[in-house]
């Protein structure tokens, strides 16, 4: 039986209901898993409704009873929520406090075996804050549920589109996750940096990569120039990836973050770890956008997501792409089966 993979329908005044349903369209879904949406049923119908695909939703009062087909979205809401008042566009307590109900609820759903996966659509950091919710995003509201602190955001570009010398596609982890840049330099420790590096090789070597080759970036312009330009290169990341050499990683660096990236598509590298959030986020964007996955490292559970966000200003315009929730429901569904295999029928 294919794996049950839940998607989160995300913020409700943002793009998340409509590549939802764009996705369903495109006709893969049922192919690859038994998808199920957590969210508002009423919200799902006026997404599709609105850009106007023949598509029906079947409200589910329990995961086993979704029946997933071509045309038809089972969709579960846990809280039963009336979002039918928020306005569009802009950032609601109401949206934000939904969006994270229903990741709750999937993650403890994929905790409990329920489902295999779950994929997710963007939320909003600010309707969170204005819910009371003080999380960064989702990668440490999982980190919480799950009970990890070893974790990493990772956005993985997969297959050839790289470059043929690049089958499995190319990870990129960050050491640090949603903060300012101000504070990174001293959120930079060899401990962290060596973790995230750890979990880049981990998530490699499931996708199949025998040996994978990781490039470490600098956090600093020129890797530092022997100390001219700061010394983080020296003090703690050429120490992190000396000691995961030690460990029988393929790492190698601190290299310029300029170019090492230019190596990874060239070949060189399998996998990049990056200091801070847009080191690596506007590389692999610029490399390719539109098919980035966010994949969460370190989770007991396989968490993917599109790498856009809720996309205010074009949410419920008919403008939204589904490329990235497309991508990100395939690669939930290959590592899914990867780590559990298909379920029993």
């Amino acid at each position: 039986m294919l794996p049950q993979i839940a998607l989160t329908m995300g913020d409700v005044a943002g793009v998340g209901p409509e590549v939802l349903v764009r996705a369903w369209h495109d006709g893969r879904l049922c192919d690859w898993c038994r998808p199920i949406v957590f969210g508002n049923v009423n919200i799902l119908r006026r997404a599709i409704e609105a850009v106007r695909l023949p598509l029906r939703v079947a409200a589910v009062d329990r995961l086993d009873q979704a029946q997933p087909a071509a045309d038809c979205l089972p969709c579960w809401d846990p809280n039963a929520t009336d979002l039918d008042q928020v306005p569009v566009g802009v950032n609601d307590p109401r949206a934000g406090r939904a969006a994270f109900d229903w990741l709750v609820a999937a993650a403890k759903a994929a905790l409990a075996r329920q489902v295999d996966a779950i994929a997710t659509a963007p939320l909003s950091k600010a309707a969170l804050h204005l819910a009371g919710l003080n999380y960064p995003g989702h990668t440490e509201i999982l980190a919480e549920i799950c009970g990890v602190r070893d974790f990493a955001m990772m956005l993985y570009l997969p297959g050839t589109a790289l470059s043929d010398r690049l089958p499995q596609g190319l990870g990129v982890a960050h050491t640090t996750l949603h903060t300012s840049i101000r504070s990174v330099p001293e959120l930079l420790t060899r401990g962290r940096i060596l973790e995230t590096i750890g979990l880049l090789d981990t998530f490699l070597g499931s996708l199949g990569i025998a040996h994978p080759r990781i490039g470490v970036c600098a956090l600093n312009p020129h890797a530092g120039e022997e100390g001219l330009f700061g010394d983080e290169e020296a003090v703690v990341i050429r120490p992190a990836v000396t000691e995961a050499v030690q460990a029988g990683v393929a790492a190698a660096g601190p290299y310029p973050a300029d170019s090492v990236f230019q190596r990874a598509v060239a070949g060189e590298f399998d996998g990049v770890v990056a200091m801070y959030h847009d080191q690596g986020h506007i590389a692999l964007k610029l490399l390719g956008m539109r098919r980035a996955v966010n994949v969460t490292l370190g989770l007991p559970i396989v968490r993917t997501s599109p790498s856009h966000g809720t996309a205010f200003d074009i949410a419920w315009t008919g403008k939204a792409q589904a490329d990235g929730m497309i991508e990100a429901i395939r690669v939930a569904t290959t590592l899914a089966t990867q780590r559990f295999g298909e379920r029993p029928a």
